[in-house]
């Protein structure tokens, strides 16, 4: 089976003549099976977000697994309401998301003079930048996109040239973010055995990027594509069941077979040795290795250490921030109260209780055994491993 892993079979702006020669290339070297219609890949492939010429294509994750429906939204402050009511979740894909719709803002800015359209651009970017708090590829990807308006600043006074090179730049962060899950999945797979089982934590899969292939899930489907046989356990991930719906609900699509448990059941299957791995997502990684997940991840990592099995850490360079030397200063999201106390609009918790809804917690670095990025497998002393991986010392990420 196909499993589409070259470059120009993801990008949407490949020519058709491009993507045949791609495709004979392929069947020559014996890595395409000819009885698969290559369309057909192009269907499975889940696309978490696009840019079209209406707008930016976004599936609702809010409703999956039940309804597959996709939004198109038209303006800046469509996405970055999107990415605040997590219509689209995970770090990647917020990034790829905010560039985007930074993208979409200008390319609208009535603003005729570059002054103009400067003024429109840096207030789009605030408010981006308010939407969700923890995850690092947010504000990664404003700043790559104001580095774009400063470059292009300097050598044209054109507003419609700077317009053009931001859409540019977004799409540009979006191929790279495909291509970048493809090179931590063949990197993680490495780390997995043929037959393992995996234990995963909320999902970090194609939904929480690009799409395709994902970070977490990346490592499950590079081993896959490696030959290996795979089994995943899946965490539910309350509040939101990010696991329950999302997770299962794409490894399903990929015929990986996947096992759901509630969060209070990871102890217990992992006594039991089902388990041989676990493998999570990260929306900020400090640079001594601190990681920060979804909530309930360090309470996984806990356990795995007591009972001995390896806990990895799967993220992009991108989600790497130099500029905190420790998990301390992560700042943690708190959410709406009702999605602890309601499932959807279903109430179950009597009015008036104290809630508490903090969307991460940070694994200290001790409890993780490798990180997986898309350079590389980094290992303790993180501080050393994680900078060398960067290819940079400490930078600040404005926010």
């Amino acid at each position: 089976m196909w499993n589409c892993d070259e470059p120009l079979l993801l990008c949407e702006t490949a020519t058709s003549k491009q993507r045949s020669t791609t495709l004979l290339s392929y069947l020559s070297s014996g890595k395409l099976d000819r009885r698969e219609n290559h369309t057909e890949c192009f269907k499975r492939m889940i696309k978490t977000v696009e840019w079209t010429n209406e707008g930016i294509r976004m599936i609702d994750q809010r409703l999956l697994p039940t309804e597959e429906k996709y939004l198109m939204l038209r303006s800046y402050e469509e996405v970055a309401e999107a990415i605040k009511k997590m219509v689209v979740r995970g770090a990647p894909a917020i990034g790829v998301s905010a560039a985007m719709g930074l993208a979409l803002g200008a390319s609208q800015s009535v603003g005729t003079s570059v002054a103009d359209l400067e003024d429109d651009f840096d207030h789009m970017c605030k408010v981006m930048g308010l939407t969700r708090p923890t995850a690092v590829n947010l504000f990664w990807a404003i700043e790559r996109m104001r580095e774009t308006f400063r470059r292009e600043k300097a050598g044209t006074q054109d507003a419609g040239v700077i317009k053009a090179r931001l859409i540019e730049e977004a799409l540009k962060i979006f191929h790279e973010d495909l291509q970048a899950n493809r090179a931590l999945g063949r990197f993680g797979a490495e780390l997995i055995h043929d037959g393992d089982t995996v234990l995963t934590h909320c999902n970090a899969g194609a939904l929480a990027t690009a799409g395709d292939y994902g970070t977490a899930l990346g490592v499950i489907r590079g081993a896959r594509d490696a030959g290996k046989r795979v089994a995943v356990i899946a965490d539910e991930t309350r509040p939101f069941l990010q696991g329950l719906r999302l997770t299962a609900w794409e490894l399903a699509k990929d015929n990986i077979p996947v096992t759901v448990i509630t969060d209070n059941m990871a102890g217990h299957v992992m006594k039991s040795g089902k388990v041989n791995a676990v493998v999570v997502g990260a929306d900020r990684i400090a640079a001594n290795g601190d990681a920060a997940n979804k909530i309930g991840t360090y309470m996984v990592a806990v356990l795995a250490r007591k009972h001995e099995i390896p806990f990895y850490v799967a993220a992009p360079i991108s989600t790497l921030d130099l500029s905190l030397k420790s998990g301390q200063e992560i700042p943690i999201e708190e959410r709406d109260w009702k999605e602890v106390t309601h499932i959807r609009d279903y109430q179950l918790a009597p009015d008036g209780v104290d809630v508490q809804n903090p969307a991460f917690d940070v694994t200290p670095n001790e409890l993780i055994t490798a990180i997986i990025t898309d350079k590389g497998v980094a290992r303790a002393p993180y501080e050393a491993s994680l900078s060398e991986l960067a290819g940079t010392k400490a930078d600040s990420v404005k926010r």
